[in-house]
């Protein structure tokens, strides 16, 4: 496989075209070839890097927690500004514009609509759409794979962590996501998207990762391809008062809480629902956060496992085995409060776990006691579908 930036950087023809030209990159510590050398050091060497553009977590991705801002800095290397797009501001303001005319976009994704890198891609087409610049996507591989699950946002339920009406796990790279947002919100934009070689998303074990790669984590929290599978279902944890394995080396990949039996539920769970069990192996554990939610206690949950032979993207679930455990919560512990208050992604008036999952379908599927899981299955499936056919014409790879 080689990625979108490999493949420019083979390109002397494409090179060539950048010459002359100050080009602007958004990257992060996961913007880097096989070699593990990062992108702002190989194109740098190539064009003109006039300067940089972080997300949230940073260029470096030295900000741990989960909304924590960064500041803009010049780089100590190459002299360059690089400029904090989860700071003072998550668009790119009318001084930072002046200091490019092509702006490349090379970040890895998780490929659920949750984790904010999208909507960031999303932010700069639109600014670089009013300003006439244009925008080069670096492809790089979707972790979570091809597959599509999960509610779509609704219309008026947009924020930082809903860019558009799509599913939590939408199946797409970055650069197809690009093509989407141009079209769906009508934008007069110069896009090229510079794809991949043989990004083989059907071929087991990897999915569309290719086994022989590293990981880098792309956030702090992001430490595996197991956890990337997992998130477009545990991090609908971020909205409760349940431990989503911040605070341990295992973050969004475990959950769980220190006042709840999870054996219980996790028995009630397969009962329920065994055919959402298939694809992943759900381990029963125990974790002390060392900060966060729960911290310093014992946590009982389970551990999502994709790292084994049992894994199949096919039939892995994430997002329906998440929303089965807090139903089972709710109805084995009923006056547990599951749901956290507080603002969340700068949205201070709704609830947070309604914002995370873009309206309020699921919070009502939890909450109402005759709901069953083929009541969500149904609700899932016709979003699901709708989104698999809106997605056909934006698909680069076949």
């Amino acid at each position: 496989m080689k990625l979108g930036l490999e493949v420019l950087l083979s390109d002397a023809k494409r090179i060539k075209s950048l010459k002359g030209k100050k080009v602007g990159l958004v990257c992060h510590p996961a913007s880097v070839d096989e070699n593990l050398v990062h992108s702002l050091d190989l194109l740098s060497k190539k064009i003109n890097i006039s300067c940089a553009f972080g997300p949230q977590h940073g260029v470096r991705g030295d900000k741990q927690d989960n909304m924590i801002e960064s500041p803009d800095f010049i780089d100590p290397i190459l002299k360059i500004p690089i400029f904090s797009l989860y700071g003072e501001v998550r668009r790119p303001t009318a001084e930072m514009m002046k200091h490019f005319d092509v702006l490349m976009f090379d970040l890895q994704d998780l490929g659920c609509r949750i984790y904010t890198f999208i909507t960031t891609l999303l932010y700069v087409m639109e600014e670089c759409a009013k300003t006439n610049k244009k925008v080069i996507i670096l492809d790089r591989p979707n972790p979570a794979g091809r597959e599509i699950e999960g509610f779509r946002m609704l219309p008026g339920w947009e924020s930082f962590v809903g860019a558009a009406p799509i599913p939590m796990r939408h199946g797409l790279t970055v650069g197809e996501l690009a093509l989407y947002f141009k079209d769906f919100y009508k934008m007069n934009l110069d896009l090229e998207v510079i794809k991949m070689k043989a990004y083989a998303f059907t071929k087991a074990p990897g999915f569309g990762w290719d086994q022989k790669r590293p990981w880098v984590n792309p956030s702090p929290n992001a430490a595996s391809l197991n956890m990337a599978r997992a998130y477009p279902g545990t991090v609908l944890i971020e909205g409760t008062t349940l431990s989503e394995g911040r605070g341990t080396t295992r973050a969004l990949e475990v959950i769980g809480a220190s006042d709840l039996d999870f054996k219980k539920i996790l028995q009630e769970m397969k009962r329920k629902a065994p055919q959402w069990h298939k694809g992943v192996v759900l381990r029963e554990c125990y974790f002390e956060p060392t900060f966060h939610k729960h911290q310093g206690k014992l946590c009982h949950g389970f551990q999502f496992h994709s790292d084994c032979a049992k894994y199949d993207q096919n039939l892995f679930k994430p997002f329906r085995l998440v929303a089965l455990m807090l139903k089972v919560i709710r109805e084995i512990y009923p006056k547990y409060p599951i749901y956290r208050d507080f603002s969340y992604e700068y949205v201070h008036n709704k609830l947070a776990f309604n914002v995370i999952n873009g309206g309020p379908a699921l919070h009502d599927w939890i909450e109402n006691s005759k709901s069953t899981p083929r009541d969500l299955d149904q609700a899932l499936a016709k979003d699901e579908k709708s989104w698999a056919k809106e997605r056909k014409s934006y698909l680069l790879y076949k």
